[in-house]
């Protein structure tokens, strides 16, 4: 006959709570575990990324920038009057010297206008002498007139003192001593006045001898400038040089029809040459007159120096002029695209590390550190100085020695850890 045994059955219920609470509190406690852990670090390959050791020295500072070397000095030859082209010698790329003709233009109505200025100055030299001949003349009839007047005048005197001497002593009646005096005196009066006319004639001759002459002068320049435009239909090079270009936006034809002023021809000297070079405008407010540079033509590095500082920003760059101090490599010439290294300063007690992708001057980022003998790299802040090419100075966050991952690292923005494989 069974037994009932109560108790045990309170036991056993006892047990079970107990199996799973303990249960319970367990996977509770693993869920709490696992939710605390941080994430796996990313494996990053260590042959996809770019790195660099913090150094401390010397730091050359530079800019760097592209751009065409351009001739020092340019001819445009232009033309004097308009014109029609007859004849084109000389094709661009030829070299040509002051004296060279580039080529020959013609105008009708220009060599007209050159014979009627020639006749028109014949026409005033024979007037002019036709005028100093008759003033001359006119010169000589007043002064044969004043002489016979003064001749005259001193007669007059003569015989007016001779009736006053016989007038008193009774000989001659007064009346006729006044009518001699009055006659003397008249004529010695209507002497004084020829003499002031012989005078203002002489300055009148004098006077209209200039305004011929002023005349001549006149018809002679215009004679001069018709010439100079008849010999400049002979186009001339103007210096020594290569012939870039004939004609301005599109080359020249024979027959076409030109204007006054008109550009002709570009005549460049290849010898002298200097390079243009754009810089960015960021970079540019350290670039100095008198900097030494470096261009690089692909076949050589001319030395050079900053001449020039354009204070215009065009399209989000700085043009700068270099004067090439060094030889021109062979193939050097007007418009070869070239590059050019501005050197800005030497920083001779630097901590510096090369350029990161996403390094800017006077910059706080974070860049991976090389850490746990190369296996590893964690994200530190690092605040950045002044920039070069392709170094760049460490303010903090770094100190020498330091490994730090220059190449682009956006992909793991999100981690502070990776891994190095």
């Amino acid at each position: 006959m069974d037994v009932a045994r109560p108790d045990l059955a309170r036991k056993k219920r006892r047990r079970r709570l107990m199996i799973s609470t303990g249960v319970g509190l367990a996977v509770a406690a693993v869920t709490i575990g696992v939710a605390q852990l941080k994430p796996a670090a990313p494996t990053v390959e260590k042959n996809s990324i770019w790195t660099d050791t913090v150094k401390r020295g010397e730091m050359l500072r530079q800019v760097r920038g592209n751009g065409t070397l351009v001739p020092e000095q340019i001819q445009f030859v232009q033309s004097e009057t308009d014109g029609r082209v007859e004849r084109i010698l000389v094709k661009p790329g030829a070299q040509v010297s002051a004296d060279t003709v580039l080529l020959e233009l013609s105008n009708a109505e220009l060599k007209q206008a050159a014979f009627d200025a020639e006749y028109q100055l014949k026409a005033g030299e024979a007037q002019r002498t036709k005028l100093k001949v008759q003033l001359e003349s006119d010169r000589l009839t007043q002064k044969a007139a004043l002489a016979t007047l003064k001749s005259d005048a001193e007669q007059a005197e003569l015989v007016a003192e001779a009736d006053e001497t016989l007038g008193k002593e009774g000989l001659v009646p007064l009346l006729t001593t006044k009518q001699s005096r009055a006659k003397a005196n008249d004529l010695k009066g209507r002497v004084e006045i020829e003499e002031e006319r012989w005078r203002i004639a002489g300055e009148s001759a004098d006077a209209q001898l200039a305004a011929a002459d002023a005349d001549l002068e006149k018809v002679r320049a215009l004679l001069e400038l018709k010439r100079r435009q008849l010999a400049a239909l002979a186009v001339r090079a103007g210096i020594e040089g290569v012939l870039q270009q004939v004609g301005d936006l599109q080359p020249l034809q024979v027959g076409q029809r030109i204007s006054p002023s008109a550009t002709l021809a570009k005549i460049v000297q290849p010898t002298r040459l200097k390079a243009e070079i754009k810089i960015a405008e960021t970079q540019a407010k350290d670039v100095l007159i008198g900097q030494p540079a470096a261009i690089d033509t692909r076949n050589g590095i001319i030395p050079g120096s900053v001449v020039r500082v354009d204070p215009a920003v065009v399209n989000g760059t700085v043009t700068v002029d270099v004067k090439l101090e060094g030889s021109l490599p062979k193939g050097a010439r007007p418009d070869l695209s070239v590059d050019g290294t501005i050197e800005l300063e030497r920083l001779n007690d630097a901590l510096y590390v090369g350029r990161p992708v996403e390094g800017q001057a006077d910059s706080t980022i974070s860049l991976f550190k090389v850490i746990e003998g190369g296996r590893e790299a964690i994200r530190v802040p690092v605040k950045l100085g002044r920039s070069s090419v392709s170094t760049i100075e460490v303010l903090q966050g770094l100190q020498v020695g330091d490994q730090v991952i220059l190449s682009d690292m956006s992909a793991w923005v999100g981690h502070e850890r990776v891994k190095l494989n």
